[in-house]
């Protein structure tokens, strides 16, 4: 921040811009998934992602904790229910548990209101 942008008083802004080009894309435990975390509370497990997935990656066994919301900007990614492909979005249920894949890679949005556990 600088002092263009710092708020009067030092108090924290109420709208926090991210500049994605410059967050780093992150590798995963999990081969050919990366991501870039755009929005994070680690107390509560809120969290924002732009996920990449290589051509045919993908993630093993895991279970939803809480509500999880995915957006496809690009490409395609599937589950034992479906495939959700670019242009549209898929939510999952507290609870819920699958794994998923993608055959010809995809850029997503993610949110999740805590970190999924995984069973590998």
């Amino acid at each position: 921040m600088n002092a263009e942008t710092m708020p009067l008083g030092g108090l924290i802004p109420d709208s926090t811009y991210v500049d994605i080009d410059n967050v780093p894309w992150v590798k995963t435990r999990f081969p050919g998934v990366e991501a870039k975390t755009l929005m994070e509370n680690a107390e509560t497990g809120l969290a924002t992602l732009l996920m990449r997935w290589a051509p045919g990656a993908r993630l093993p066994l895991h279970e939803h904790v809480e509500i999880e919301q995915t957006y496809v900007l690009s490409g395609s990614f599937s589950d034992h229910a479906g495939t959700c492909t670019a242009g549209n979005y898929v939510w999952r249920r507290a609870g819920s548990r699958h794994d998923a894949w993608t055959k010809e890679g995809c850029l997503m949005l993610a949110v999740f209101l805590k970190p999924n556990k995984f069973f590998d």
